[in-house]
């Protein structure tokens, strides 16, 4: 599930401070280990492990367990346990906004807000993915708008801590990326908990008269018809 950006514009690095150049990697890093492990990612793995370990603390150290655990693992099993972890289990979904919003109509207005960001960014999303990925989200942030990147993140912060929590219940190799992803955001606040709290309790909400709105983005509802 790769992003696809058309039309790019490249994120400016210079004099940029070095924490934000360190999450931007920590973002880029991230973003590839959650992707579905193709050939092509098994084939960075070292690339990646020697950046990861360029990273400060905690977010380096998080991500090279990770891709230590990658190293050790056979690729086929590898990507049964990417389905298992992610597609085939709620709670662990990437899809940022169905945990807030479920399939339900605001969800339609939540991915149209994302595809807004892009677009404001003078980016297009390759039309099979939908905006809300984490990865997609992630490889925004690291390569075309830090700041409206992490804004999104931000907005979902409550969502990202769930994902973290949920992965690290079941001990999962894939909570240490979650835990590099946390450590770039700020520590959550009193109403980012307050929310963790109840997503956790309520799961996603379910639409009871339809999801008409999507109507008015067809890509939108295409893209919806085949992933959730």
């Amino acid at each position: 599930m790769s992003p696809v950006w058309l039309g790019r514009r490249k994120a400016e690095t210079c004099h940029v401070p070095d924490d934000e150049m360190h999450h931007r990697l920590a973002w880029r890093i991230a973003a590839l280990l959650l992707d579905y492990p193709t050939q092509q990612t098994v084939d960075m793995l070292d690339e990646l492990h020697a950046a990861a370990g360029s990273l400060p603390a905690p977010a380096g150290p998080a991500l090279v367990s990770f891709v230590d655990h990658a190293r050790r693992t056979p690729p086929i099993e590898l990507a049964a346990y990417y389905v298992e972890t992610f597609d085939l289990r709620r709670r662990n979904c990437l899809h940022l906004s169905y945990y807030a919003f479920g399939d339900t109509r605001k969800r339609g207005m939540a991915l149209l807000r994302f595809k807004h960001a892009y677009r404001t960014a003078g980016v297009e999303l390759g039309e099979h993915e939908l905006p809300d990925h984490l990865t997609v989200v992630l490889e925004f942030a690291a390569t075309v708008d830090p700041i409206g990147g992490r804004r999104l993140l931000m907005e979902y912060r409550p969502v990202v801590e769930l994902l973290r929590l949920s992965l690290q219940d079941s001990e999962s190799p894939y909570r240490t990326v979650l835990d590099a992803v946390c450590a770039t955001l700020p520590e959550l606040n009193v109403a980012d908990r307050r929310r963790v709290a109840e997503l956790a309790a309520q799961g996603p909400p379910e639409e009871e008269v339809g999801l008409e709105p999507f109507a008015m983005d067809p890509a939108l509802q295409d893209q919806l018809g085949g992933r959730r």
